[in-house]
């Protein structure tokens, strides 16, 4: 196992997302978009190349959006460099990898990860919470403040990166805390306190949508965000999704298990470099390219 195709999560999406490829590549992924529009009911393409931006951000319209924007470059890398040995996704992402690993068909997947857009910002009136990134401050540390004020970790993405969520005031008493052992303590633009406990309604209501869908062998093995493992068999698969939502994130734990089981490149396979950047920051000694990087080198 050395090379890793990775997948990113929300956040990732832009105005404009894709428009170059589809521009130079329409006629091998012009049948993504369509089949895209044909299954959601309304002009993701559209949203994805033109805008509006505020309505691009809505969790709803962000997360088929980045999940098609994914599957479009895969299919694009593949049919002009060899498969992955393994797929990880950043929490949404797992949908993407799920769906590049031929575990779930597009259409079911963009069904279920605009259901899952919808059933999150649902699930917590605006204003109850938050999210918070904290800067410079270790994983210990943040487990104590957390523990403290009942903020809850969400994502681990690496040394001195985490993001807290939960209930609006236990995240700005945790703010607060990190602000003054010197950490930098940002409040995330988000729509809700995702991958925290207060996210249990919407996980709740999208394991009946998951348990109706049909799961395949992979061609390659997907990181699981629940398991923090590679695995194979669509029956887990299918257990862990159900758990996504309020899980934690450890990004930083899913690249440093996959590098001891000899993973040393890794390619992001969306739009910009989010995770190519956390991939250095976990460790510089791996090869971690963008998509623009990796696709380059054999357009």
């Amino acid at each position: 196992m050395t090379l890793a195709f990775v997948y990113p999560g929300q956040g990732s999406q832009g105005v404009g997302m894709g428009k170059d490829l589809y521009d130079r590549f329409s006629s091998e992924v012009a049948g993504l978009y369509e089949r895209a529009n044909g299954v959601l009911g309304f002009d993701l393409r559209h949203l994805m190349f033109e805008g509006p931006e505020d309505e691009l951000r809505l969790t709803e319209i962000a997360q088929p959006a980045i999940l098609l924007d994914s599957v479009v470059r895969h299919e694009l890398l593949t049919q002009r460099t060899p498969p992955p040995d393994v797929g990880v996704g950043h929490s949404l992402g797992e949908y993407s990898a799920l769906v590049c690993a031929g575990v779930i068909e597009l259409e079911d997947a963009l069904r279920l990860v605009h259901k899952r857009g919808q059933l999150m910002q649902e699930a917590v009136p605006v204003g109850e919470g938050a999210m918070v990134a904290i800067m410079k401050l270790d994983r210990d540390h943040v487990e104590a403040i957390c523990e403290q004020t009942g903020a809850e970790v969400a994502n681990v993405n690496g040394p001195g990166q985490i993001a807290i969520s939960g209930r609006y005031e236990a995240v700005m008493q945790a703010k607060e805390m990190a602000a003054q052992r010197r950490a930098r303590a940002i409040e995330l633009d988000v729509s809700g306190p995702f991958h925290s406990t207060m996210m249990q309604p919407a996980e709740d209501r999208l394991k009946p949508e998951i348990e109706a869908v049909d799961f395949h062998p992979p061609r390659f093995p997907v990181v699981s965000t629940v398991s923090g493992r590679p695995e194979s068999d669509p029956g887990r698969l299918k257990a862990l999704l159900g758990e996504q939502i309020t899980a934690q994130v450890r990004w930083m734990d899913y690249v440093q298990t996959l590098k001891d089981q000899g993973v040393s490149k890794w390619v992001e396979v969306g739009h910009g470099e989010v995770l190519t950047r956390l991939i250095r920051r976990v460790d510089r000694t791996l090869e971690a390219l963008t998509f623009a990087d990796a696709f380059g080198d054999v357009a």
